[in-house]
């Protein structure tokens, strides 16, 4: 089973890594189409009628989250970078707890469908709706890039397809798949495809590091320690010379690339609590005990998987070594299903490649429907039609908007394919830490707060954050970049989250405090009772 992937591009056997990703699809189609029997409102179509439990939907808060990011990109990254690469994990787990103590339940009692909802409850709605609306798309379409460029790169390794003309027709299916989810689906479907999705993947991750842990006596000081001999006897100078066991090895030596260390850390932690198809999932929950629960819930499910994270990046570097894992199609991408293979066979292989793809399916269809609720429910309902439009008329432009979103997620995937997805999903953090983060917690906590420092803070995070990604090293001027051949790149930080997100909040502050509106005290009041205490969260929305 220790076939050199140097001397034969092909891993495991295909035909086994296809049909089991094909029942699974067929497994979860069925419990789609079964739950479309319900979707007639709009409520049942983009919330589930709120007829979830706290544990059903922490089950789902953790399939939403643990994507194809937090499976192959961590454990790669841990493979190949050591401790520096656990800081994905860390982080991640972190930005939990800024979700459950400031945001899940105030959001809950507040707001109806999108995190729309909550931020023009006592703002101008038609202009913050509009802001809200237009960053849930933006943070949705990086997030919908990295699970793409994921699934490409675990094709290409899996099926021994490495021209980019077949990897980028194994994307296009994974988005048309995303598309019939949602459209049969809905927010029901979605959920159940979501806690299906988190029970395999936990179980898997747990039965190979339990596989790793039986390989070294359950000793983690071995396995760190071999995994150390390994990086020393690489064949790449570079990666020899790193130590994998202390901080560094990615983001040590100079001032610039601690910074991004830190940077990347600030995204990591307050990006979560800003991302709209988390945020969402509060809504499908009938009281905000429900979301409280579901929290707790999610915590310690992506808790326990980000720990078996750790021991899978190690196990990786020990039993494939870095050279086997750089030099697979996937790259850093390549280690989790590597070492599956190296731990039990072409089965185990097809079974954890498996996982992995519907990791990547329901992680885009719950972007999907994220981002086409908020465009149905605020641009459209909200702004375009001024509040006059039908709840059949939001789910039938949901629906459209989600083939759009479909067809411009596969474009953009195939463009970035072959990128570390851990990392590109830590931009979409970035982002939605600077466009959503400041202005959802100046909107539940902060009286004075008003519609310019609600504008001023989401659209300057927002185009911040977009800019000093589009002049930064991860778009250009290096071999990792997106853009390799280009070299436009005038900003020295991979992760802008350092800039942009005290950038949103300074803006925040200064936007309200240099505008007259003092808002209207009726609404004040009556939000602040609400978030609380939950009282009239049943109620619409529009003023």
């Amino acid at each position: 089973m220790t076939t050199n992937v140097l001397a034969e591009s092909n891993v495991g056997n295909p035909t086994i890594n296809i049909a089991i990703f094909i029942a699974f699809v067929a497994v979860t189609m069925v419990v789609v189409i079964r739950a479309n029997r319900k979707n007639a409102s709009a409520s049942e179509f983009f919330t589930a009628g709120g007829g979830f439990t706290g544990p059903q939907n922490g089950v789902a808060i953790a399939g939403d989250y643990l994507s194809a990011a937090s499976f192959l990109g961590i454990a790669g990254a841990v493979a190949v970078y050591g401790y520096d690469g656990f800081l994905y994990s860390i982080g991640f787990l972190v930005a939990w707890l800024v979700a459950l103590l400031l945001v899940a339940e105030l959001l809950r009692n507040t707001g109806r469908f999108t995190m729309a909802d909550v931020l023009s409850f006592r703002l101008h709605e038609r202009p913050v709706r509009m802001a809200a609306a237009l960053s849930t798309l933006v943070v949705s379409l990086f997030y919908l890039l990295a699970q793409m460029a994921g699934a490409g790169g675990l094709v290409a390794l899996l099926l021994n397809i490495h021209d980019r003309t077949g990897q980028s027709i194994v994307i296009a299916i994974v988005g048309v798949l995303m598309i019939a989810y949602v459209l049969i689906g809905g927010m029901k479907g979605t959920t159940w495809v979501q806690i299906i999705k988190a029970v395999l993947l936990i179980i898997g991750a747990g039965v190979m590091t339990f596989l790793v842990l039986a390989k070294f006596g359950f000793n983690m000081s071995t396995i760190m320690g071999d995994a150390q001999t390994a990086m020393s006897g690489s064949s790449d100078a570079k990666t020899a010379a790193r130590d994998v066991l202390a901080p560094g090895a990615q983001y040590g030596g100079s001032v610039t690339s601690q910074i991004n260390f830190l940077s990347l850390g600030l995204a990591l932690v307050l990006g979560t609590a800003g991302l709209p198809h988390v945020l969402m999932r509060f809504y499908t929950v009938p009281t905000a005990k429900e979301a409280r629960r579901s929290v707790v819930w999610a915590i310690s499910l992506i808790g326990a998987f980000y720990l078996f994270t750790l021991v899978l990046g190690y196990g990786a570097a020990a039993l494939v070594g870095p050279d086997r894992i750089m030099a697979a199609a996937g790259k850093e991408n390549a280690a989790a299903p590597l070492l599956a293979l190296e731990l039990g066979g072409t089965v185990l292989l097809g079974v954890i490649s498996a996982v992995a793809f519907a990791t990547i399916l329901a992680v885009v269809a719950g972007l999907a429907i994220t981002a086409s609720a908020s465009f149905a429910h605020d641009i459209y309902a909200s702004v375009i039609k001024r509040g006059t439009a039908s709840e059949d008329d939001q789910v039938r432009v949901s629906r459209q908007c989600i083939v759009v979103l479909g067809v411009l997620s596969i474009i953009l995937g195939i463009l970035a394919n072959g990128q570390n997805i851990a990392f590109l999903v830590a931009l979409a953090f970035a982002v939605a830490a600077s466009a959503n983060l400041p202005t959802i917690l100046y909107s539940l906590y902060w009286k004075r707060f008003n519609t310019r420092g609600a504008l001023w803070s989401m659209y300057g995070g927002l185009a911040s954050c977009i800019l000093l990604i589009i002049f930064s090293p991860a778009v250009s001027g290096g071999p990792k970049a997106m853009i390799p051949s280009a070299d436009f790149a005038w900003f020295p930080l991979s992760n802008p989250g350092i800039i942009s997100i005290p950038l949103a909040f300074i803006l925040g502050i200064v936007g309200t405090l240099s505008s007259k509106d003092h808002g209207e005290p009726g609404r004040n009041a009556e939000m602040e009772v609400r978030s609380l205490t939950g009282v009239g969260a049943e109620g619409a929305l529009s003023h």
